[in-house]
């Protein structure tokens, strides 16, 4: 998967990208991530990438014309690449989302700062507009490591386990049930006894139920689009009214 970054400020990636399994990706060659520094395309002499927004206002707006060049650089290398603007007002982030970019060629991601990119760039460039949340960052990098972290897990090879992707909070419709390991008790609190049975029958029972009382609790509304069975539905009646202790 090839992952171009075009960004006023390329060293804020140093950081996210030279640890975990970003790092051991790219040192696989699982994984291609290449920074594009917008203030190289700039045309005057101070490398001036911003401007006055027309009809007034607070804050600057990126030029079209540096971020053109940056952008036709790198589209000449990935004509492939699906062309990503990081901003607040794009389409929301989901795991759905996450596995439909895993699919591409690779990614263009423009990471926006200011007031925002020159419209002409999104007219011009832009497939697709993504947003991280409902808030607002000083700068698209973040997101963009984020997007980066996220669609990497679904690139074969990445994870230590092709289960563990499949695992992830929300890839079914629900959050992910809860994790233990060794020791089996610590200051009291001991690890639920049907995972220390042996039987996966069970176990995978129970990490269902898990997954819909931590669903119930924490974001009721996805059990609205998730995919339940009778059982799921019986035991969210019983969560409803109160029940739902667990085993």
């Amino acid at each position: 998967m090839k992952f171009d970054l075009v960004t006023l400020f390329p060293g804020m990636f140093s950081g996210p990208f030279s640890e975990s399994i970003i790092k051991k990706a790219v040192e696989k060659g699982l994984v291609d991530i290449a920074l594009h520094n917008i203030r190289d395309f700039a045309f005057d002499k101070h490398r001036v990438t911003d401007d006055y927004p027309y009809g007034g206002g607070a804050g600057m707006v990126m030029k079209v014309e540096p971020l053109t060049a940056c952008l036709e650089s790198v589209k000449a290398a990935r004509p492939l690449s699906k062309v990503v603007l990081t901003t607040p007002g794009g389409r929301p982030l989901s795991q759905s989302l996450v596995t439909e970019l895993a699919l591409e060629d690779g990614l263009i991601i423009i990471c926006g700062r200011y007031e925002g990119v020159d419209e002409r760039v999104r007219e011009i460039f832009v497939d697709m507009e993504i947003s991280i949340g409902d808030f607002v960052l000083t700068g698209g990098e973040p997101a963009a490591v984020v997007l980066v972290d996220a669609v990497s897990r679904h690139i074969p090879g990445v994870l230590g386990s092709c289960e563990s992707a499949l695992d992830d909070s929300f890839c079914n419709g629900l959050l992910e049930y809860p994790q233990y390991t060794r020791p089996p008790e610590f200051r009291g609190l001991a690890v639920p006894s049907v995972l220390l049975s042996g039987n996966h029958l069970e176990i995978k029972r129970w990490r269902r139920r898990e997954s819909l009382r931590r669903t119930f609790l924490v974001r009721p509304e996805l059990l609205d689009t998730a995919d339940l069975t009778e059982e799921d539905k019986q035991f969210i009646r019983t969560l409803r009214n109160g029940g739902g202790i667990q085993d």
